[in-house]
Formats: structure tokens, C-alpha cells, sequence
């Protein structure tokens, strides 16, 4: 026992342990734990300032926090209604065609906007307004449904898309410093679509419905529509800027999040701007912000302690990775990255498996390149909501309580693991990868 409590990487477990099970569990409100999170790591000094607060540095935290910014813009001048008008008038005759079209529509634009808290920010109160249009209340299960439909359709779809998730874009960059190997559109969009886009999609369509029933009403136009307002207009000038630059961005340089913080600024600046301090002070949700830099700031500790380092170590030992038995192999693996994905969360998943995948490879016999892209069905099926930011952002816009977004976390997963994953494995060898 003794030699547990001298050893170094005691005290950063315990305060990545607790924070963990205090997020799981939602004994504190999310934003409170990482506060405490942020007090604890600097007392003890587990890790640098730089490290512990690095997720107020991230891209992920600007995206988030611009992300609330636009949305406040957008229904304020009334754009979202304005949207949610054109695509309620035809998307609303059945509950089924309802979440199926919002998340058709949050994969949709995952082919040509990279960001998940970007499409999230736009996303959201356009449902929003459309739900509200169709007899949809806030707070109703069927709400619950709309905005982990947003939610979990943008950040789990978009796995199948390369620029299009995070995680996915450290892994293409750790596999690229780490072994020179290059990823390509086209052909991880075949590997993974099939499987872990459609069918993925379908299910999640169809758990929805389930698990959160709706009765959608149509919506009565009693007047025909206003012409769009000056503020308006200047909005969906600026939206469409930055979308192409989003959209564009290998070209000119810029992130996403720098993009969408500039936009934030044009919507606070005096006469120029959408909306006023109060309405910033309102409408901008800071405690989800603090959340999600907790998050980003537990990924990089986990990194820098070499918690995760020591996790991932061990699993190879544990997990039956056996050439002869390359069913259990997959399963494994994926299963290494599921646990992982605790410690970790699904931004910092790939940059620690994606070191280990040739220990890996040599365990199980796979080709290197397949090792690498077997953990996208693991990081892109989180099991609690606090793995995958881009679904605790929705669930904050869209006031979703944790037991609600945790059952359709563990629905989905359970489905994922027991069918899609086999399918994926069959997928894989279809395809001459294994």
C-alpha cells in the first residue's frame, strides 16, 4: 500500500479517477466539477499551469465559445425561425421524418463544414425554432430527442468523414509524425461510411424514436412570411462568410475557431454588432465553457502525467490480441480504445492509440494502417456524454439532463458492440484490410 501511495502517478489518478466518477455519476453540476478539477490539479501540482488549463487554449474551447455567441445572433434577429419555417413545412408530417431529417441534416453538413461545435452552433436553434413550430416544448422528451439528434448525428456520424471530427484529425496527424503514413479522403470514407455512417445513422434514427416520442403538429401559417430584416440580411452575410471560409480553410490557413471568434466579435461590436452585453451575459452559457476547457484540460494531464501512457501499457498485456484469433483481435481493440475513451475522452483517444498501434499490430498480425482505423468505431461511441464535448455542447444548448443524454449514450453503444462492430469487422476483411 505504501509503495501505491509514493509512486508518482497515485495523486494524478486520484484527482483524474474522482473528477471522472463526479462527471459519470452528475453528483455536481458538470461545470462545478471542473472548477474543482482546475483547484485540486494546481494545489497538489499534478501537472504544469499550461497543462491543466491548456483546454482554454484549444481550438475545441473558441469554437464552443463562438459557437454560443452566433447562436444568440441567430435568434435574435430571427434567422433560426426563418429557417425553421422553410424546413418545417415539410419535415414535420411524422415524428420519424423529423429526426430522421435533422439527423440527415447534421451528417449532411459535416461533408462540407469541419467543425462539430460550429455545426452544432448553427444547427441548434434552427431545430430549436422548427420543434417549436411543430408543438414541440422545450423540456418535452421529444425536445430531448431533437437535440441529441444534433448532438450525437454531428459529432458520431462525422467520424466517417475525415476533416470532419477532431478526433479524427489528431489521428491522421499522430499517424502521420509517428509512422509517415498519409490518409486519404476517399478511402477512409469507404472504409467507414458504410458501417459506421448509414447504418450508424438508421439506429440512432430509430433508438430516438424510441426511447424519445413526439407527436409532431403541423405547423398553421396564418400570414405569410416577412420580408427578411436589414439585421437579418447582415447575418446571412456574415453566416455565409464564415461558412466558405470554414469550408475553405486548407486553402487560407485559418481554424475554424479562429474563423468563428472573429464572428463573435462582429456580433458584440456597437452598432455593428446583433447583440447587446446583456444579451452576451444571458445567452452565452460560460458554464459550459468551463466544462468543456475541464475536459480538454483532464485529456492533456492524463497526457502529461503519463496516466494514460501507463492505461494504455497495461491494456496490451490484458486484452487477447492473438494472430491466430483475429475476430477477438478487432473486438479487443476496439475495446482497448473504449477504455481509453474514460481516462481520455475522445479528443485525446487517438494521439495515445495511435502511438501504441504498432505494438499493436505486432500483437495481432494486422496491417498497421487497419490497426490505426479500428479505433474510430471505439472513440466516435462514447458511453457517457462527458467522453465526446461536441455532444455535452448540444446537450447544454438544448437543456438536456444527464440521465437523458447518458441512456441514449449507452443504447446506442450497446447496439454499436454487439452488431455494428461485428459488421465492421466483416466490412474491413470485405475490403482486404485485415
Amino acid at each position: 500500500m505504501s509503495l501505491w501511495l509514493t509512486h508518482p502517478l497515485f495523486l494524478p489518478s486520484v484527482v483524474v479517477g474522482i473528477t471522472i466518477l463526479l462527471w459519470a455519476t452528475s453528483l455536481l453540476p458538470e461545470f462545478i466539477t471542473a472548477l474543482l478539477f482546475f483547484a485540486v490539479a494546481m494545489i497538489a501540482k499534478i501537472a504544469p499551469p499550461e497543462v491543466i488549463f491548456g483546454g482554454f487554449a484549444s481550438s475545441a474551447f473558441w469554437l464552443v465559445f463562438s459557437g454560443f455567441v452566433l447562436g444568440v445572433a441567430i435568434r435574435k434577429t430571427g434567422l433560426a425561425d426563418r429557417a425553421a419555417r422553410a424546413l418545417s413545412a415539410k419535415l414535420t408530417d411524422s415524428w420519424l421524418l423529423m429526426v430522421a431529417s435533422v439527423v440527415l441534416l447534421s451528417y449532411a453538413l459535416a461533408f462540407v463544414m469541419p467543425s462539430n461545435m460550429g455545426r452544432i452552433a448553427l444547427l441548434m436553434p434552427i431545430v430549436a425554432a422548427m420543434a417549436a413550430r411543430a408543438g414541440i416544448q422545450d423540456g418535452s422528451r421529444a425536445w430531448y430527442g431533437l437535440a441529441l439528434a444534433v448532438g450525437f448525428g454531428t459529432f458520431q456520424l462525422s467520424a466517417t468523414i475525415l476533416p470532419a471530427n477532431v478526433p479524427n484529425l489528431v489521428m491522421s496527424g499522430a499517424a502521420e509524425g509517428a509512422y509517415g503514413i498519409h490518409l486519404n479522403y476517399v478511402p477512409y470514407l469507404l472504409l467507414h461510411t458504410p458501417v459506421l455512417g448509414i447504418l450508424k445513422g438508421l439506429i440512432l434514427i430509430g433508438l430516438i424514436c424510441w426511447l424519445f416520442p413526439g407527436k409532431p403538429q403541423p405547423p398553421r401559417e396564418l400570414m405569410p412570411s416577412a420580408p427578411m430584416s436589414g439585421e437579418e440580411k447582415r447575418l446571412a452575410w456574415l453566416l455565409a462568410v464564415v461558412l466558405i471560409l470554414w469550408v475553405t480553410e486548407s486553402w487560407h490557413g485559418i481554424g475554424p475557431a479562429w474563423v468563428g471568434l472573429a464572428a463573435a466579435c462582429v456580433t458584440l461590436l456597437p452598432r455593428v454588432g446583433f447583440i447587446s452585453g446583456e444579451e452576451f451575459a444571458s445567452g452565452v452559457n460560460m458554464r459550459t465553457c468551463f466544462y468543456v476547457g475541464g475536459i480538454l484540460g483532464l485529456a492533456l494531464t492524463v497526457t502529461e502525467t503519463g496516466i494514460g501512457g501507463a492505461v494504455g501499457d497495461a491494456l496490451l498485456h490484458v486484452m487477447p490480441l492473438d494472430p491466430a484469433r483475429p475476430f477477438t483481435s478487432f473486438l479487443a481493440l476496439t475495446g482497448i480504445t473504449t477504455a481509453l475513451n474514460f481516462i481520455m475522452t475522445a479528443n485525446g483517444v487517438p494521439a495515445l492509440y495511435t502511438t501504441l498501434a504498432q505494438s499493436f499490430s505486432d500483437a495481432t498480425g494486422f496491417p498497421l494502417l487497419s490497426v490505426i482505423m479500428i479505433q474510430v468505431a471505439g472513440y466516435s461511441t462514447p458511453l457517457l456524454p462527458y467522453q465526446a464535448s461536441p455532444i455535452v455542447v448540444a446537450m447544454a444548448l438544448g437543456k438536456v439532463p444527464a440521465r437523458a443524454g447518458m441512456l441514449l449514450c449507452l443504447a446506442l453503444a450497446l447496439v454499436t458492440y454487439l452488431l455494428l462492430v461485428p459488421l465492421d469487422y466483416v466490412w474491413f476483411n470485405l475490403l482486404g484490410k485485415l
